[in-house]
This record gives structure tokens, C-alpha cells and sequence, in this order.
């Protein structure tokens, strides 16, 4: 890719969440976990689809749930997606990831975060404390956490972006301390909040820092994205209707 060409990526102004948009409906399946894991495409038919990003490095989530636990989908644009670690960290800040954050309690306080890189290395995080100090609890983790990661072609061979899955058991939430009165497994119409990010670093592993683009659906109001303010409604319902 030119300089020119990233140039310009770079200076597009990224789409964010309209005004209205104030809700993700997160359907029921009766799917079994592998095939919703594997990403199969029968198995998120029903899903709700919502997409962010400038091209080359659109990003399209989906998220569904049932009496286990939820499910969680990204697909990711990119013809060069990469990594430097090939194990579990804590610390992902140079790495290509996607990441969902989630309050169940609705708190804005204590929230997890999760993020899945390109090698199906995964961080999750309880931040504690948005702001001003962005205080975050290193050692918590989602127990009984299953990830997965595919790398997406043409029918040329040609890669063109990567597929992150994961299933969070419903107790799992529970080693949030603000989930005590929360609903575990929610009811239909409950409303968590949430929000959904990428970050592409188009300079590769010599340069992760330079010109890295830090996309989020709902585009926070200031520079970082631990700001509750820009979260949406998580909303559990039945099935949705078959594309």
C-alpha cells in the first residue's frame, strides 16, 4: 500500500454509531457451541450484524446467546493481518486486536474488557476505573473463556481478513463485583451496556505505534476508548428473523 493510498485511509473521519442507534439485539440460538464457535455461517444467520471502520479494515459483530452462556463474532477486513505473540498475555498493547466491552451491571464503573488478536492471543480485563486514571485489574480473568481464530481467503488464496469467536460462560460474570443483583442467564429484555472496537496497525511489527487505526462502533467521546459514555444498550431477546 502507498503512503499516499494510507494517507488518505488515515485521514477519513470514521463512521460511528447514528443518534439513534442506540441498542444491539442480542438473539437466542438454539445453535450447539461448536458450530457457533466455528464460525459456521448457518449458525449466525439469525445474528444482528452491525459493521464500523474505514475500507480496507471494515469490521462486522454479532453477538448471540442461550442458557449456557454468550457467543461472540468478529469479522475482520484485512489483507495483512499480523502478530508478534502466539500465547495468552495481559498485555496486547502493540498486537492487531478486536475487543468488546461489557457491563452487565450497567455501571459504568467495573467492566470487562475482551480482546482477541489475529493468533487467537486473548487478554480479558476488569477495568475498575474509567476515568481519570483508567485503573485496571490485570490478574481477573473470564473462567471457562473459549476462543478461536480462522484467517478468511478468496477463492484465489488470497487472504482477505480474519474470523475471532468466543463463548463466555454466564458465571463466568459473576467475578465482576458489580454483577450481584444482575440477572445470570438475563431474561429477555434485559439491557446490558457495550461497546465494540478494532484496532489495525497498517505499519506491521517494526512500527505498531505508527499511524495505528483505533476504530470503534460507537465512537467515544474523547481520546480514549474506556469511556462509558459512548456504551450501548446490550439487549436480550428471542431469535431473529433468517437473512
Amino acid at each position: 500500500m502507498t503512503a499516499l493510498v494510507l494517507g488518505a485511509l488515515l485521514a477519513a473521519p470514521l463512521p460511528s454509531a447514528p443518534a439513534d442507534a442506540l441498542a444491539y439485539r442480542v438473539t437466542s440460538t438454539g445453535t450447539v457451541r461448536p458450530a457457533l464457535l466455528a464460525a459456521s455461517e448457518a449458525a449466525w444467520e439469525q445474528a444482528a450484524r452491525i459493521a464500523w471502520g474505514p475500507a480496507p479494515w471494515v469490521t462486522r459483530f454479532a453477538a448471540q446467546w442461550n442458557a449456557e452462556g454468550l457467543f461472540l463474532r468478529f469479522d475482520a477486513d484485512d489483507d495483512a493481518p499480523w502478530h508478534t505473540m502466539t500465547k495468552r498475555d495481559d498485555h496486547l498493547w502493540e498486537e492487531e486486536v478486536v475487543e468488546i466491552f461489557l457491563d452487565p451491571a450497567r455501571s459504568g464503573r467495573d467492566y470487562a474488557e475482551l480482546e482477541i488478536s489475529p493468533a487467537n492471543v486473548v487478554c480479558d480485563v476488569r477495568m475498575i476505573s474509567p476515568s481519570p486514571d483508567k485503573k485496571m485489574d490485570l490478574a481477573w480473568n473470564f473462567e471457562g473463556l473459549v476462543t478461536g481464530v480462522r484467517t478468511n481467503a478468496d477463492g484465489s488464496g488470497r487472504t482477505t481478513g480474519w474470523t475471532a469467536t468466543a463463548f463466555i460462560p454466564w458465571p463466568a460474570f459473576r467475578s465482576l463485583p458489580s454483577t450481584a443483583a444482575v440477572s445470570l442467564p438475563p431474561k429477555d429484555g434485559d439491557a446490558w451496556r457495550f461497546n465494540v472496537f478494532r484496532i489495525k496497525r497498517p505499519r506491521g511489527p517494526k512500527e505498531p505505534g505508527r499511524d495505528a487505526v483505533e476504530a470503534a462502533w460507537s465512537k467515544p467521546p474523547g481520546d480514549s476508548f474506556h469511556l462509558p459514555a459512548a456504551f450501548r444498550d446490550f439487549v436480550f431477546g428471542g431469535p431473529g428473523p433468517k437473512r
